[in-house]
């Protein structure tokens, strides 16, 4: 068969010189009595450097492999890909187009390797969801202009005038971002991706795990040579990637067959579980004020009579006494008295649409065991349907005649014989994803200060609340402050309050206004 169309393009545009040396040399001077040891010197004994990769590797001293770096340019990668892949671990950093910003293009989709009725089917598909794509562009319209002039009503054009620079912008913008549910996640993105060596060697062992095993193999295997054109010597290094058929979840799934309806029952215990929340909190640090409290105390070096729990938790969560908290830069992590949110710890159940858990899991100190699409790809239709197209009645019947033919199309290709994996390509931005998160009150305090933002996609808006109430409601001292930026800016003191300039939401939510 051929390979994925278009293919992916992957090109390495910014590197470290001579990454395997500077393993060897980081390492080597841990133990060197004469200072730096450099690149130049473990390349003069080359038995004496592979003998200490080899050793380093083999013991998983592996932070040797982490200060050379690979910056990586990618097109033609699916979002499926993305989502599964290169954006489900926390060693990374990507900077990728935007579907909520940048209209996306008929063409820009990938084809599997199919052929005959196969790909005929397949095509059929995403012709379909381009297609719907566009036709709910023009169908929210109306009322994606109704939700920026309840709030922006000065905006509003005068005596047949022409509409204000901003709502020539967001209302077009606002469309597409909910008219995008209904694009498939074998949508294309291009990127920049950069990862360290260690990441790489990690990214080739895995290479061929479920979902997408075909895609990323192939992506990482271009990853890889591009890395070793710069520098051979990273071979040495190198492991072959497991089979799938050796992966931890393949092996559970030949065991244990097909499990009649078992995709179904799981969705709905895990909805019945969720008790109409899009993010439930399921378990959360004990004693999580008291501890925070005595953290506090102990990064101060006070006795509780000098500082009391109240008093403590105030100090650092306050924006009118911690100013870190209304700087630009996240500083929590590099604060000595934030530190001590690292202590109280909040798990969560969620299901969110592909779409949006694709900007939650961007949040990478917030982790989630997110599912195998290929392991619950359900018969019945099984997605979230954003507010905005519930508020429309032609898009909301459009919408949902769309999704019940895209997973028809699945069924057709499952009786063609084609493989899972292949299959999941057509799922929507609009699947619905189901998984466990947990994360710090540390990594969720910025999290949430982002995505209570008004300008956070909605889905993600929702959940954030949701989180912020729960937290409230079980450690509502530590929970007092989760708030959006303007709210912290005001708090303290900082103006502008809203740091967003012409993102502006329209609403003084800093003042409690909703």
């Amino acid at each position: 068969m051929s390979a994925f169309t278009p293919q992916a393009r992957v090109r390495l545009v910014n590197a470290f010189l001579r990454p395997y040396d500077n393993a060897v040399a980081t390492a080597r001077t841990c133990y060197s009595a004469k200072g730096i040891v450099t690149p130049d010197d473990v390349v003069r004994q080359p038995e004496v450097r592979d003998r200490i990769a080899r050793s380093i590797y083999a013991a998983g001293h592996h932070t040797t492999l982490q200060h050379a770096h690979f910056q990586f340019t990618l097109e033609n990668v699916s979002r499926h890909f993305i989502w599964d892949f290169l954006h489900s671990h926390p060693f990374y950093n990507s900077e990728q187009v935007s579907q909520r910003y940048v209209r996306v293009h008929q063409d820009n989709v990938v084809i599997p390797p199919l052929e005959g009725r196969a790909r005929r089917v397949y095509v059929e598909a995403v012709t379909l969801q381009m297609e719907a794509y566009e036709r709910l562009i023009e169908l929210l319209l109306p009322a994606a202009e109704a939700h920026y002039y309840a709030r922006f009503p000065a905006h509003r054009p005068k005596d047949g005038g022409k509409p204000h620079r901003l709502a020539r912008r967001w209302i077009p913008r606002k469309a597409q971002e909910i008219a995008r549910y209904v694009l498939p996640v074998a949508t294309t993105a291009y990127l920049y991706h950069t990862i360290s060596l260690l990441t790489l060697l990690r990214y080739y062992r895995l290479s061929r795990q479920y979902d997408v095993p075909t895609e990323t193999h192939a992506v990482v295997q271009a990853m890889v040579r591009a890395v070793l054109a710069h520098d051979p010597e990273v071979e040495k290094l190198l492991e072959e990637p497991i089979p799938l058929e050796e992966t931890v979840e393949y092996r559970f799934w030949r065991a244990a067959g097909e499990v009649p309806g078992g995709s179904r029952a799981y969705r709905e215990e895990f909805d019945r579980e969720l008790g109409g929340y899009r993010s439930r909190l399921i378990a959360h640090t004990p004693d999580a004020e008291a501890i925070v409290a005595q953290a506090v105390r102990d990064v101060l070096g006070v006795p509780r009579v000098h500082l009391s729990d109240d008093e403590a938790i105030d100090l650092v969560l306050n924006p009118a006494r911690n100013p870190y908290l209304a700087e630009p830069l996240n500083l929590a992590f590099h604060s000595k008295l934030m530190r001590v949110l690292h202590h109280p710890s909040y798990t969560f159940r969620k299901k969110l649409s592909h779409t949006a858990d694709s900007q939650d899991q961007r949040h990478r100190l917030t982790p989630g065991s997110r599912p195998m699409m290929t392991a619950y790809l359900s018969d019945e239709p099984d997605y979230i349907t954003p507010a905005l197209i519930e508020e429309e009645p032609r898009a909301d019947r459009y919408y949902r005649d769309v999704m019940e033919r895209t997973w028809e199309y699945m069924g057709r290709l499952k009786r063609l014989g084609v493989p899972r994996e292949y299959i999941t390509y057509l799922l929507p931005n609009g699947v619905a994803i189901r998984f466990t998160e947990s994360a710090t009150l540390l990594a969720l305090h910025h999290k949430l200060r982002m995505r209570l933002c008004y300008n956070a996609q909605e889905e993600i808006l929702t959940a954030s609340r949701e989180e912020a109430q729960q937290i409230q409601h079980v450690t509502p001292r530590l929970g007092r402050y989760l708030a959006p930026p303007c709210r912290l800016r005001y708090l303290a003191g900082v103006k502008p309050y809203c740091p967003e300039g012409e993102r502006y939401c329209g609403v003084r939510v800093w003042r409690g206004e909703e």
